[in-house]
């Protein structure tokens, strides 16, 4: 008789909605260079199984904290007033804690658990398998140290996996709402609503430059991708490598985040794929009119309608009583309060949020039929069929020099009539970052069209594709320019802004981008160069244009030199690129930086040519001035080389890292914050690959640029991070025999 194993356990949560998972669990797992693990199994909760235990082994504090900040359980274990980091929003625990257990609806994703498809439902039964085993395995002893004994490493259930792809699924609009959502109270109840202004995508913490080429424009006629996600260095966003086996039936490799039983982004022996984050709205807000004597009953075409309520008790520390907080609900979704920003909850008033991706469980059966995809139609397909990628841009190339941009998620069916329509008076001021629609009127909610999987989502043919055989690019502007020779039709403004204009850092990617085509055909060493380029736009746009007028301001003089002697480069060795960085920062928004202005027929080289005139060039050398002031309070010097700046501290070692802003139109980002002598990335180039194809299979030469392991004592704790800070690459070990040649240590084989 066969023994009936934890991930048979597990799938029998789902209430007899998934298929089971097989009774007999086993996984080999192989490490090669830099300790990347290579997972066989011979079925798919045999790869959940071995995926979790390898995780386990590199970053098991990380992943048993967020098992505890999804469970809402972070204010009994950290204490309510401490701090947690979601993307890039530091929220309190308590906060973090109402949220996770008011908008993560267990009932509801355990019901439609069978919406992620038999092989998703047994890599996520077999996930939670091999978390459990490696924390038998470990025992105490084996546990790190930053979380031995802790109180909130312990086993985990299916559920916990429910309720963490719930959260990623979210990052892109109910997260960065936490507080307004986890805080919103009628009006004559304490005020809770803490100082939040509206979220922009950057409080996702989230970006990414990626690249597919077709045949056209490789040297070889076969299709190459590059992707550079600019992810966080720290937390369960941070991705991290591995390879996934079934023989006959998965063979993919790439990276994934905390969590993830597969690759969400890489290459298989046929395509390769990279994401970035979309300039897409994936929720809208809705305005209610209240009943004045009622502030919890809003009405909807003349009628009345009750709130929602539901009581949220959160267990707190040493035996203190739990904190209840009453948490109210619309037909659209949760209240939410920012009144510092006009989005109060008054008498007359307050705001719902109608959330595409809340119980989104089709994401992982989606990255399943990804990584089983032959070609670029297999990988349209899936994307456009099941509306399954929650808020990223999928780029992909494959073997036959086919390459696609999709900017297809689960969006709203909001067409720009009914944002027009539906508008309210207040619309108009926070359009510039959200969708505010008229809650009063039933017409305003969501288009329901045939053969979406969820009622009220933008069916594919209304999003945006470019499918070629040149290139497509996308560095998180809107879908409108994936080809700057082409321009894509005007959609809905739910899907991002149209003829408006784009950050410098896609501005960047397309001339350097255009400038390489135009030597030759992309080739690897030219697809290495432009994932890693450190050049500034916004440098070589304004530096010299500012040395022109510094004879005008004598106290400009010594920055002015360290300027004039840097190499408008964010380099180890570049000197100068600390005292822009800070210049920069004090002008980029300012509205007469240029003179000549954006024009959308020239969206790639406008705006351009600094304004020095008068007033502003009296202003932007102030602003040179205070920077280098700054940099000298700090007791750095103005021509530090950058790598002594820019450092990844690892074991009492400072590691130079290369890259800089995206806002100075760097394309290798590294956003960082201040540390004692310089500062450290905070989010940027995580996982880069280029893959391209051969008559064998796959040729990827990728980095991590944090390293396998979040564990001190790892060996992979920082040996990618050194290679990253000398650009050293990693030709990744895909067949047996290459695998065989690069293995380190001894094959691991787990079973139960």
């Amino acid at each position: 008789m066969r023994t009936i194993g934890w991930a048979a356990l597990a799938a029998a949560a789902f209430a007899g909605t998934a298929a089971q998972a097989r009774g007999d669990l086993d996984a080999t797992i192989v490490r090669t260079t830099y300790g990347i693990p290579h997972v066989s199994a011979d079925s798919w909760d045999g790869i959940g199984y071995g995926v979790a235990y390898a995780y386990a082994q590199d970053n098991f504090c990380l992943l048993a904290e967020e098992f505890a900040t999804v469970r809402g359980e972070r204010s009994m274990y950290f204490g309510p007033e401490g701090r947690v980091l979601h993307g890039s929003q530091e929220v309190d625990n308590l906060s973090s804690d109402v949220f996770m257990r008011s908008v993560i609806d267990l009932p509801r994703l355990r019901a439609g658990a069978s919406a992620q498809g038999p092989e998703a439902n047994q890599l996520a039964a077999g996930y939670v398998a091999g978390y459990n085993r490696f924390l038998r395995d470990a025992g105490t002893d084996g546990i790190p140290v930053e979380c031995r004994g802790k109180p909130w490493v312990k086993p985990i259930t299916t559920d916990d996996m429910l309720r963490l792809t719930e959260k990623q699924m979210l990052l892109a609009s109910g997260m960065p709402f936490l507080p307004a959502i986890a805080n919103a109270a009628p009006p004559g109840m304490p005020s809770q609503a803490s100082a939040m202004d509206l979220p922009e995508r950057e409080d996702m913490g989230v970006g990414s430059n990626g690249w597919a080429f077709g045949g056209e424009a490789t040297e070889d006629g076969r299709g190459m991708v590059i992707g550079n996600p600019h992810f966080p260095w720290q937390g369960p966003n941070r991705f991290w490598q591995v390879h996934t086996t079934i023989p006959g039936t998965l063979d993919v490799m790439g990276s994934t985040l905390a969590g993830g039983p597969i690759p969400t982004l890489g290459f298989n022996r046929d395509i390769a794929w990279t994401h970035t984050v979309t300039a897409a709205r994936h929720f809208t807000l809705y305005q209610l009119t209240l009943d004045a004597e009622h502030p919890t009953r809003y009405i909807v075409d003349g009628k009345p309608m009750e709130m929602t309520q539901r009581t949220i008790s959160v267990p707190m520390p040493d035996g203190v009583a739990p904190v209840e907080r009453t948490l109210y609900s619309t037909t659209y979704g949760p209240l939410v309060a920012m009144p510092q920003v006009g989005l109060a909850w008054t008498k007359d008033t307050a705001f719902a949020m109608r959330d595409a991706n809340a119980a989104n469980q089709r994401a992982l059966g989606t990255w399943v039929r990804i990584a089983r995809a032959r070609n670029v139609d297999d990988v349209r397909k899936a994307v456009t069929e099941t509306l399954g990628i929650p808020w990223v841009n999928t780029i992909v190339a494959d073997r036959y020099g086919h390459a696609m941009h999709a900017d297809v998620t689960s969006v709203p069916n909001v067409s720009a009539e009914k944002v027009a329509e539906c508008s309210t008076p207040f619309s108009a001021f926070v359009a510039s970052r959200l969708t505010l629609l008229d809650g009063s009127r039933s017409a305003c909610n969501w288009t329901i069209a045939k053969g979406t999987p969820v009622p009220g989502l933008m069916p594919a043919s209304d999003q945006a594709i470019q499918q070629r055989s040149d290139s497509v690019t996308n560095s998180n502007d809107s879908y409108w320019l994936s080809n700057a020779s082409a321009p894509h039709a005007q959609l809905s403004p739910i899907l991002g802004a149209w003829g408006t204009p784009v950050s410098l850092r896609t501005r960047a990617n397309f001339q350097e981008t255009g400038a390489m085509l135009a030597i030759g055909p992309m080739t690897r060493e030219r697809a290495k160069a432009l994932a890693f380029s450190n050049r500034s736009l916004a440098a070589e746009m304004t530096v010299d244009p500012l040395l022109s007028i510094c004879d005008s301001d004598p106290a400009a003089a010594p920055a002015c030199g360290v300027l004039a002697g840097w190499d408008r480069r964010f380099e180890t060795d570049s000197r100068g690129a600390y005292l822009f960085d800070t210049f920069w920062e004090k002008v980029a928004d300012r509205p007469d930086l240029w003179a000549t202005p954006f024009d959308a027929a020239d969206p790639v080289n406008t705006p351009r040519d600094l304004n020095t005139q008068g007033k502003a060039g009296t202003e932007l050398l102030a602003a040179l001035v205070a920077s280098a002031k700054e940099i000298e309070e700090r007791g750095i010097a103005l021509d530090a080389p950058w790598g002594e700046v820019q450092v990844a501290p690892r074991n009492g070692e400072r590691i130079a890292i290369h890259g800089g802003p995206g806002t100075a139109g760097v394309l290798n980002v590294q956003i960082a914050q201040p540390i004692p002598g310089g500062v450290t990335p905070v989010h940027g180039t995580s996982y880069i690959q280029i893959v391209g194809f051969d008559e064998d299979g796959p040729v990827a030469d990728a980095i991590l640029s944090y390293s396998e392991s979040t564990n001190p004592a790892s060996p992979h704790y920082a040996d990618q991070t050194e290679a990253y800070s000398v650009k050293a690459w990693n030709r990744l070990p895909f067949s047996p025999e290459e695998i065989a040649a690069a293995q380190e240590g001894e094959a691991l084989h787990i079973e139960e």
